[in-house]
């Protein structure tokens, strides 16, 4: 049963009380009017931004009076880096008599290009003229425009699906249309040429890669033959051509003052472009936070921004600290869970915006209980009045996490829009096979179905359905699969294999969705997905039982086959009317994302959903034992500073989460994902001043690696080894931890501006084991009881829970429940161990003994 109600706190479970919430410093009120004086020559300008609303703080009006040489400037969330980069242009032209078609700016999205040249065309006193003459564009925007002036006249091919296809019909080509996702190699091919690197030099050590590199050389082919390049395209050749002085020289001429907007997104072959622009005269001002740095799997380097005074001595630096955006609560709670990382420039936000409320936390008990807590919750507040749909932002880790949340949103049929575009869950691909499995055992005639049925009997989808078809204007059956065990092209072990899996549907309607899927899964469907090697323990294989495990988790609820599928038929024809939603951008609805998507937008209430261990930080950033597949992708071993670098981007990634908030944040944090226990994230616990113990690694180990210190534009800092070798060893594990990630955004056909899309990915959370907090019992089951789970698993166990003693509150409106230690027989026990109930983490009242059923470790642990 689900709780009704939540109950929000004003601290996250296992934060004692004496435990204060941190606040945010407030800000200085001195603005441009009271810092600049009428007696300086540049006070006419200030007095004109003011007069037009404009009042600078003063760290902004210093960025913005730099003159030449290379700048740094450290734009905290919410800090007015935009207002910054516009008025600084405003300011080379009007005080500095700077021509305005020499001043070239860069950002990363054609929304904030044109919002930059429409703050600059609203300065006053610049006339519409100037203000047309100042470069402001995307790095593809800029690079395009290169090309064609030089002659390139290749198609723009960016259509995702487009690529997809041509990529679907090289793996037919080669017999490889089971052994790879193109999705995947798209992710593959782009992260390689983002370096610089050519097709031609792409890895072929393994097998594997070597059937990759094949594919994608005949992708490259195919392009060239039609006169086609991609987006990856367009900044290598851009790049290329910039070696060349002849068409460099005079760039380096006409672009006198370069802006680089987003600074910690670009990678390598982005500022190496930059960096060739501006070495001639190195007049370059770039505007980032190396705190939201969390595109590394899309090639961002956090190098840049740590690095720039290494790369351009003298540089200055000036960081932009003063907030607009949020409560100095919401403030305080990202400041000091960012300030925990250790590769980071020093810096504090200081609260200027408009007081809300303070973060509340809740913990249900698992994904399906945090939906409708979330949903209850946001129904109440906007039928009170308090917020309107549109105020209010769900945000998730990955594209798949949002699964229970969207279910409830249909359900109390609330208008919500889901950025990214994504499919409803059981439309995608992984998991449509198997939906389309219960859809046959309902109607062995539903010829919709069929082509995703054919792949996991290892028939080819295209010759099985002709030859299906082909028999069915001759005879039709009840079950067109049986059509199969005639066909001679088929082994007489494969034929027999069609009877049984026709036998199978048959008996799937008569079963529960649960044990229906898990049936499925411990027959087949396991088994085909992960075909391979079964003993290599890689990353597909590991977000692909992810997905299935949250596929158990979605069905656990509903009775029939038939009420569920009904269930997901509506979700989809929602979805369909979602998409209307999502296309009218003033509609009165909630936003729903991942947390990347949120970046560097802003919502009045922000719901921060699934704050747990092994969902934020992710699984994979907690994981002793690196999948094979990353290990492939590491150039030498990692080491702890490197598996270190995946925890601190998962750290920054809760600090964007928290920091999307104006007056209102709720956190939840699930106490099970995906039928095993989950700890409160240690991020939310060390920002109250708990010290969690890293169990990735023996103590020992962690202690080995010297701390990498960032300071306020001395730039020195420590670190082991030095060079390009070390630097792209950075790179391939932060890109190898953060594979996932890369599964959920995709390149669409807006990308010449380098907007990002997201489709639905995977997160992880194999083989976590959740690490005990102060004043709470573990929740871990013991390890002989998880091994004797795991082999009994193995071999198609269908039971997943289990009864456990527990302390239940007392309170009727309270939750809280905690697992009791278990009894460890021992002659030398001291009776009076035993010191009765605990006191409610939550409400701090009495507990009672009880017990409850709790899930146990996978049929997959290790």
């Amino acid at each position: 049963m689900l709780s009704p109600n939540s109950t929000f706190y004003p601290r996250p479970l296992g934060v004692t009380p004496a435990a204060s919430l941190p606040q945010s410093p407030s800000a200085p009120l001195e603005t441009s009017r009271q810092l600049v004086g009428n007696d300086q020559q540049d006070a006419f300008y200030f007095r004109s931004l003011e007069e037009a609303g404009i009042k600078l703080n003063a760290p902004q009006i210093s960025a913005v009076r730099h003159g030449r040489g290379p700048i740094l400037t450290l734009a905290g969330a919410g800090c007015g880096k935009t207002t910054v980069l516009a008025a600084r242009a405003g300011y080379l032209i009007e005080v500095s008599g700077v021509h305005a078609g020499s001043i070239l700016l860069v950002t990363f999205t054609n929304k904030a290009a044109t919002e930059m040249k429409d703050r600059i065309a609203a300065l006053p006193g610049i006339r519409p003229a100037a203000a047309r003459a100042v470069q402001a564009r995307t790095f593809h925007s800029f690079a395009l425009t290169l090309l064609r002036h030089y002659g390139v006249q290749e198609e723009i091919f960016g259509e995702s699906r487009a690529q997809h296809t041509v990529l679907k019909m090289l793996l037919r080509q080669n017999g490889m249309s089971e052994a790879f996702q193109p999705e995947s190699l798209l992710a593959m091919l782009s992260a390689w040429k983002m370096q610089g690197s050519e097709t031609t030099d792409l890895p072929e050590k393994s097998q594997e890669e070597r059937d990759a590199k094949r594919v994608l050389l005949g992708y490259e082919a195919w392009k060239q033959e039609r006169g086609k390049m991609d987006f990856d395209d367009i900044l290598l050749r851009a790049a290329a051509l910039l070696r060349d002085p002849a068409v460099l020289g005079p760039l380096q001429k006409r672009f006198q003052y370069i802006m680089v907007d987003e600074f910690q997104d670009t990678n390598h072959l982005q500022y190496e472009i930059v960096q060739k622009l501006a070495s001639a005269h190195r007049n370059l001002m770039v505007v980032g936070d190396d705190d939201q740095t969390i595109y590394t799997f899309n090639g961002a380097r956090q190098e840049s921004i740590l690095e720039f005074d290494k790369v351009y001595p003298g540089a200055r630096i000036v960081t932009l600290d003063i907030n607009y955006r949020s409560d100095a609560r919401i403030l305080g709670l990202g400041s000091e869970l960012v300030a925990r990382n250790k590769r980071r420039r020093d810096k504090r936000l200081r609260a200027a915006g408009n007081r809300g409320d303070a973060p509340r936390f809740a913990t249900p008990s698992n994904a399906e209980e945090e939906a409708a807590w979330v949903v209850n919750q946001l129904c109440q507040q906007v039928e009170e009045g308090q917020h309107t749909y549109r105020d209010i932002a769900i945000l998730h880790r990955t594209a798949s996490s949002s699964r229970a949340v969207f279910e409830q949103l249909v359900l109390k049929d609330v208008p919500f829009v889901q950025h990214g575009a994504s499919p409803v869950f059981y439309d995608q691909s992984l998991i449509r096979p198997l939906m389309d499995h219960l859809r046959l055992s309902l109607d062995p005639r539903a010829m919709d179905a069929l082509p995703s049925a054919l792949g996991p009997l290892y028939v080819s989808r295209d010759a099985g359905l002709e030859w299906i078809q082909r028999c069915e204007q001759q005879q039709a059956k009840k079950y067109p699969l049986i059509h199969l065990v005639k066909w001679d092209k088929l082994k007489p072990f494969q034929q027999e294999q069609v009877k049984e899996r026709i036998k199978l549907i048959k008996s799937l309607h008569k079963l529960k969705p649960i044990i229906a899927i898990q049936e499925m899964r411990r027959q087949f469907y396991d088994k085909y997905m992960e075909s391979g090697d079964p003993s290599i323990f890689t990353h597909y294989k590991e977000t692909m039982l992810e997905t299935l495990d949250e596929f158990e988790a979605a069905v656990k609820k509903f009775e029939t086959v038939e009420e569920f599928i009904q269930f997901a038929d509506e979700l989809s024809r929602r979805h369909r009317e979602m998409e209307s939603l999502r296309r009218a951008q003033d509609s009165d609805a909630v936003q729903l994302m991942t947390i990347h998507r949120a970046k560097g937008l802003e919502f009045p209430c922000v719901y921060w959903i699934g704050a747990s261990e092994g969902i934020v930080p992710h699984s994979t950033a907690l994981r002793q034992d690196i999948p094979e597949d990353q290990k492939a992708a590491l150039a030498v071993q990692q080491t702890d500073a490197e598996l270190d670098m995946a925890l601190e981007e998962e750290r920054r990634l809760a600090y964007v989460a928290i920091t999307r908030a104006k007056q209102y944040l709720y956190v939840t944090s699930p106490a099970s994902h995906h039928g095993k226990p989950a700890d409160v994230s240690r991020f939310l616990l060390e920002a109250f001043g708990m010290e969690v113990p890293d169990k990735r690694k023996p103590r020992e180990e962690s202690r080995t690696s010297s701390p990498t210190s960032y300071g306020k534009g001395n730039g020195s800092y420590a670190r082991s080894g030095s060079g390009r070798r070390s630097e792209g060893r950075d790179v391939a594990q932060r890109r190898a931890i953060n594979h996932s990630d890369r599964r959920d955004f995709e390149v669409h056909n807006e990308r010449d501006e380098d907007r990002l899309g997201e489709r639905r990915g995977s997160g992880e959370i194999r083989n976590h084991k959740a690490f005990s907090t102060t004043g709470i019992s573990p929740t871990a089951a013991s390890s002989s009881r998880i091994q004797s789970h795991s082999s009994g698993s193995a071999s198609g166990n269908a039971e997943r829970t289990e009864t456990v003693a527990v302390w239940k509150c007392s309170s009727s409106t309270c939750k809280a429940w905690l697992r009791q230690k278990p009894a460890v027989p021992s002659a030398k026990t001291n009776k009076k161990a035993s010191s009765g109930p605990p006191a409610c983490p939550l409400c701090s009242g009495s507990m009672e003994a009880g017990t409850r059923q709790v899930p146990v470790t996978g049929r997959f642990g290790k």
